[in-house]
C-alpha cells in the first residue's frame, strides 16, 4: 500500500546489445512521489532528466527507447523497468554513463539481484493505483492487445512463430515479486541468425552474443551450447518485456493485460489507448475494492503524449 525505495545504491556494469558500447549505471534511492528517473549524461558531462513514462517513449523497435533518439535518450529500458516495477521499487534516480541499459545476460536477473542485494525501505506515501474500468483494444500488424477489468494485476501473453523451436506459446500469472523472480527474470531476449546482417547493417544488434540472447539458427533451433532455461523462454521473455513497458503508465496497474503476437510498439499503442481514455480506468490510492468516492482522473504525466511520440526533454 506504501511506496518504496532502495536502501542504498546499487551499480552496473555491461554493453549496451545494439550500441555494443560499454555502460555504466547506478540505481540511487529518492523520496516519495519522485517515480523512476533518468539522468543521462550528455557528451559535455551534463545530466538530462528523463521521466520513465509513457509520455516520454520516443521509439518502440526492437526496444523500448525513452527520450529524443536524435538527442539525449536512454534505449533498451524494458528489463531493468520490469525488476523496478515487479520487485515494488516506485522511486529510483538511474544515472546512466551512455545511451542503452546494459544488456547483462539479456533478461531482469542481473537487476533483480542487485536491488535484492540492496534491499528496499517503505516510505510513508501511499501507493497509486490505475483500476481498468473498462476494456480497451488495440489491434497492429497481425497482433492485438487490450486491458480489461480485474481485481489483481494480471498478464495474459500469447505468442506464435511459424519457427519451429518457437510455435505457438502461452503463459498466465497475476504478478508478484516472487513470481518475477523465479519464473521471469532469467528469460533471455531473443532473436533469429537470418536477421543479423540485417541488423548490423542498420547499427543494431552491434552488442549481442550468444551469451546475452538465444538465438535460432537457419536450422529452426536453438543454437544457445545450453539451451534454453525455460522450456517456455521465449513467451516468458515477451511476458517479462510486457512488465517492463506496462511501468511506464505512472502508476501500478488493477487489472488484466493480454496480448497476442505483442512486442514494445503494441504494448506502448494499448498503455496509450487506455491512459486516453478518461472512462477506461481510474485513480486510487489503494488496492481495495471501489469506493463511490474515488480519487478519477486526475492528470497523469504518463498520459501526456501519444505513446511513442518524441518528447521535448
Amino acid at each position: 500500500m506504501y511506496q518504496h525505495t532502495l536502501a542504498g545504491c546499487v551499480s552496473f556494469d555491461g554493453i549496451g546489445v545494439h550500441s555494443g558500447v560499454p555502460v555504466r549505471l547506478s540505481i540511487h534511492p529518492a523520496d516519495a512521489d519522485t517515480g523512476i528517473v533518468f539522468h543521462a549524461v550528455d557528451g559535455q558531462g551534463r545530466a538530462h532528466e528523463i521521466r520513465a513514462v509513457s509520455a516520454n517513449v520516443a521509439a518502440t523497435d526492437l526496444s523500448t527507447v525513452i527520450g529524443d533518439p536524435a538527442g539525449v535518450h536512454v534505449a533498451t529500458i524494458e528489463h531493468l523497468m520490469a525488476a523496478l516495477y515487479a520487485l515494488g521499487v516506485d522511486n529510483a534516480i538511474v544515472s546512466i554513463e551512455g545511451r542503452e541499459i546494459p544488456i547483462m545476460d539479456g533478461c531482469s536477473a542481473a537487476f533483480v539481484a542487485g536491488i535484492d542485494s540492496v534491499g528496499l525501505v517503505e516510505q510513508g506515501t501511499k501507493r497509486r493505483y490505475i483500476r481498468v474500468l473498462k476494456s480497451v483494444r488495440v489491434d497492429h500488424n497481425g497482433g492485438s492487445a487490450e486491458y480489461v477489468p480485474h481485481q489483481g494485476h494480471r498478464f495474459e501473453i500469447d505468442i506464435d512463430f511459424k519457427a519451429e523451436a518457437i510455435g505457438r506459446q502461452r503463459i498466465e500469472f497475476d504478478l508478484d515479486a516472487d513470481l518475477f523472480r523465479r519464473e521471469l527474470s532469467r528469460a533471455r531476449t531473443f532473436g533469429f541468425m537470418k536477421d543479423v546482417e540485417r541488423l548490423w547493417a542498420a547499427g543494431l544488434a552491434l552488442g549481442s552474443s550468444l551469451e546475452n540472447s538465444v538465438v535460432v539458427g537457419d536450422d529452426e533451433t536453438v543454437i544457445n551450447p545450453g539451451g534454453l532455461r525455460y522450456e517456455n523462454e521465449f513467451v516468458r521473455h515477451k511476458a517479462l518485456d510486457a512488465v517492463g513497458d506496462q511501468s511506464l503508465a505512472g502508476a501500478r496497474i488493477i487489472g488484466c493485460y493480454r496480448s497476442y503476437r505483442g512486442g514494445h510498439r503494441i504494448n506502448a499503442m494499448a498503455l496509450g489507448e487506455l491512459l486516453s481514455d478518461s472512462r477506461a480506468y481510474e485513480l486510487m490510492e489503494l488496492p481495495a475494492p471501489r469506493r463511490r468516492a474515488g480519487l478519477r482522473h486526475a492528470p497523469l504525466a504518463a498520459a501526456a503524449a501519444p505513446a511513442f511520440s518524441p518528447q521535448t526533454l
